[in-house]
């Protein structure tokens, strides 16, 4: 079978595996649609472990089952969560499933720049998600990154009516201006230097899109009769974005730092106006089976909708292509998807 395998942003060369061998509780996947994260272009992040097929966002048709599977059949399409959490240890028993050692360690093989992958047993039994009719296989390239955001905000107990500040309006960006407007956020404010970016962000549901390269911290009060943001979302790793976003969150708020930085990077908080101010500063990674089955309802009911913000749709053999337009600053490039059986 062909695979795309990353080298580094640069360098993603199609190459030929053998496809793999499905076992005892295991599920072969043909893999229909992969998504081209923000983090799979996070070279710092990513090259230590090159050369590796990457891709997490995956929607596809099931082509084989191993013996003792009953759960699912050969010809359903899925959405398939490449890591999953033990759901036993003290982190799961406690909510915090993206702190199990398991989940950090659990992938499916190769990964989603291919034409086929093997789902291991752990995530067959709750990973693997059921795409209904109502949902497209691009939507489906969507459940993981959606699910992330779900979980950003479901910690940051956004409430209706509160004023949401999204520093930064790339995908993750875009996901939670659509999610908050869901949820009832009284107004939406949104910042990017990107022109073709900032348009989106306008048209999926912003109130006020702010340049970022402004007085930010400014232009969200004028925009908000006076007030700060209730909840600001970081969703680019820049400190200087950072900064803005501590410096517009108002009182009792919360600054969800939903991006991160490079490594070595420390942000300096101001500790004494924050703790007069009861004001949270909250990291959010991955997400949770909860979370997953949250976004695709989210999606089936057509309460988030995502297909308007692909932007590229591209054969497996063009992957490298994908690579340098996620890793890009310009263009007008919002999501790429990668189309293994084209």
């Amino acid at each position: 079978m062909r695979v795309a395998v990353y080298y580094k942003n640069s360098d993603v060369r199609i190459e030929e595996r053998p496809k793999p061998e499905i076992g005892p509780g295991e599920i072969g996947v043909k893999v229909t649609a992969s998504g081209i994260c923000g983090s799979d272009v996070l070279e710092w992040y990513r090259i230590k472990k090159a050369p590796i097929v990457l891709g997490h966002e995956i929607a596809g048709v099931i082509d084989e089952v191993g013996e003792g599977v009953t759960k699912y059949r050969v010809g359903q399409r899925v959405f398939v969560s490449h890591h999953v959490p033990c759901n036993t240890c003290y982190y799961c028993r406690t909510g915090n499933h993206t702190c199990c050692e398991t989940l950090h360690t659990t992938n499916f093989d190769p990964g989603g720049f291919a034409e086929f992958v093997r789902i291991p047993p752990i995530n067959v039994d709750r990973g693997t998600f059921v795409l209904s009719d109502e949902m497209s296989d691009d939507e489906g390239v969507f459940v993981e990154p959606l699910a992330c955001v779900v979980r950003g905000q479901r910690n940051a107990r956004l409430q209706p009516g509160q004023t949401v500040l999204v520093l930064g309006a790339g995908i993750a960006g875009m996901l939670h201006v659509l999610l908050a407007k869901a949820l009832g956020a009284g107004r939406i404010v949104a910042t990017d230097i990107n022109p073709f970016r900032m348009e989106m962000a306008r048209r999926l549901g912003a109130d006020t899109v702010i340049d970022g390269r402004e007085d930010v911290p400014r232009r969200v009060r004028e925009a908000n009769a006076g007030r700060p943001a209730d909840l600001v979302v970081v969703c680019t790793g820049a400190l200087a974005v950072f900064k803005q976003g501590l410096a517009s969150v108002d009182r009792g708020g919360t600054v969800l730092c939903f991006a991160t930085t490079d490594p070595g990077v420390d942000l300096p908080v101001p500790i004494n106006d924050f703790w007069r101010n009861s004001i949270t500063v909250l990291p959010s990674y991955a997400n949770s089976p909860y979370d997953a089955s949250v976004a695709i309802e989210l999606m089936r009911s057509k309460r988030v909708r995502v297909e308007e913000m692909i932007t590229h749709r591209l054969p497996l053999a063009e992957t490298p292509k994908g690579f340098q337009l996620v890793a890009g600053t310009a263009g007008d490039c919002m999501k790429v998807v990668v189309e293994p059986q084209k």
